[in-house]
């Protein structure tokens, strides 16, 4: 294990600023790797993608009638905002939305939070009821007392979990507080399963 970072210096590691996993994925690429229709699941709905690399997803969904918001934490956009589609450059977690969404997705971003566990408790919060939330999540990334434990956790407050896709979700809002103590991140770990650097995520209970 690595010195642990705290959000200011996980927000400026080359390994958070630089990561490729995301950058240029387009809309059938996020349903392949959420297990989504999205095509057919956006029109007329309200999306919110954190992690958003350029954007190219975003754009797609937007033309297809969604009302899209994308987050990255750096400016590397390369489509521009329109009437439903707006990209916000912020830090997560730590940016908070003034609205609500049917949809919520991450796709590998989650890799290299800091913080996982805040993110996933504060995306419950941030959906419509009948909303949904599905992101790439490894509890390989998440370095607890004991991962059987976090997963059993993660399920008895309404997320699943397919440790073989890598993936998590929930449908509808919550009030969500983990029983773990969140102590910082690592972000000299070394590859994980996607093959590129992540950031493991160590908390004390």
């Amino acid at each position: 294990m690595g010195k642990l970072l705290g959000a200011a210096e996980l927000e400026v590691s080359p390994v958070v600023a630089n990561n490729a996993m995301n950058r240029g994925r387009r809309l059938a690429s996020y349903s392949r790797e959420l297990g989504l229709d999205l095509a057919g699941l956006l029109p007329g709905r309200r999306w919110l993608d954190l992690c958003c690399g350029e954007g190219h997803a975003l754009a797609e969904g937007a033309m297809l009638g969604a009302d899209v918001t994308g987050v990255d934490l750096v400016d590397h956009f390369a489509v521009r905002p329109g009437r439903n589609l707006r990209l916000v450059v912020a830090g997560v977690p730590g940016w908070r939305p003034g609205e609500r969404f049917d949809l919520v997705t991450v796709v590998h971003g989650l890799h290299y939070v800091g913080d996982k566990l805040r993110v996933l408790a504060d995306v419950a919060g941030w959906l419509n009821e009948g909303g949904r939330f599905v992101a790439s999540f490894d509890v390989a990334s998440v370095e607890v007392p004991s991962r059987r434990g976090l997963v059993a956790t993660l399920r008895g407050q309404g997320f699943g979990y397919d440790a073989r896709a890598k993936r998590i979700w929930r449908t509808g809002p919550a009030v969500i507080e983990f029983p773990y103590d969140y102590l910082g991140a690592d972000d000299t770990a070394g590859p994980n399963y996607t093959g590129q650097p992540a950031v493991v995520s160590y908390y004390g209970s």
